[in-house]
């Protein structure tokens, strides 16, 4: 073998100009690798592309809406109650003379603020309680889940009526009422999650370095579960705006002067027949629209998770 002046083998140099290409068989790739695919095959699936759009449309039309168009959410005027859609009000009024696009607006606001405040909630304890069980395991770990399913088989809709009836229902309190009761989906989840982790090289590696339990959880199990939390979260707030709407739809939403869209559909079906189509077909469509989106936002997420997994 032959060797250059300064010392250093050709064979060596060859071997780490090849080596520079890039990563050869058997060696991992690096998180931000993952990511990437992660982040190309998202944005290459169409319906979350659409699904997208529409919740940024739906904060943007739903916040800022009622900036640029004004109108009295607060007073009734009974004068100009059922008008139909026309120049003055694009969506007509309803039976106490509010302006329906203003209304919408402000219901979707609620509805917007309900879900993802209450989807916070129960991630963050679906995603603690879940890494504590998986963690620790034995008889902690059958006491927890016990717990999760004598709570899964209390219907939740029971749960937030009775407490919104007796309690009264405001955005705060009915956000906090969805999410404490939401977060046994996520403890599962993240628990399945942290099951695998747990064996796994680094949290060994972490092990035998003296980290704590809850060095283990914050610092290296609930991390790299983020991908499975993030994608549960998503689908957590579209069935806590499809819950609000219908907790209004049965007359247990919020109070007034505040609305949401469930309760504006309740109003509007008893006028239905008689040719005021307005009050139901807007609002019900928005609520389809924002409930289908960050369903496709969820269903591209856990794709592109799937994706991402296998290239691990």
């Amino acid at each position: 073998m032959s060797t250059s002046i300064n010392g250093t083998p050709d064979d060596s140099k060859q071997l780490l100009t090849a080596g520079d290409g890039g990563p050869e068989g058997g060696q991992v790739r690096g998180p931000r690798a993952g990511w990437r695919l992660a982040s190309a095959s998202f944005v290459e699936n169409k319906l979350a592309v659409a699904g997208s759009a529409i919740v940024v449309f739906f904060i943007g039309f739903c916040f800022l809406g009622p900036h640029l168009y004004h109108t009295n959410q607060i007073s009734t005027n009974i004068l100009n109650a059922f008008e139909p859609p026309g120049a003055g009000h694009p969506l007509g009024t309803d039976g106490n003379g509010f302006d329906q696009l203003g209304r919408i607006m402000v219901g979707g606001q609620t509805a917007i603020e309900i879900g993802l405040f209450s989807s916070v909630i129960a991630t963050f304890i679906g995603t603690l309680v879940g890494a504590i069980a998986g963690l620790v395991g034995g008889i902690l770990d059958a006491i927890l889940m016990r717990i999760v399913d004598v709570l899964l088989s209390i219907p939740i809709l029971l749960v937030v009526l009775i407490v919104s009836a007796h309690y009264g229902a405001t955005v705060f309190r009915l956000a906090l009422i969805i999410g404490i009761f939401s977060w046994l989906g996520s403890a599962r989840l993240v628990r399945g999650e942290v099951l695998t982790l747990r064996v796994r090289d680094f949290v060994l590696a972490a092990r035998t370095m003296g980290a704590s339990r809850p060095r283990l959880i914050y610092k290296h199990l609930i991390p790299n579960a983020m991908s499975v939390v993030i994608v549960n979260t998503t689908f957590q707030v579209a069935d806590a705006i499809g819950l609000l709407a219908l907790l209004g739809f049965l007359g247990f939403g919020l109070n007034y002067p505040s609305v949401d869209w469930g309760d504006m559909l309740s109003g509007g079906l008893e006028y239905l027949q008689d040719g005021y189509w307005w009050l139901v077909y807007p609002v019900g469509a928005c609520l389809v629209l924002v409930i289908m989106a960050f369903n496709f936002i969820g269903d591209a997420m856990r794709d592109t998770v799937d994706a991402r997994l296998r290239q691990r």
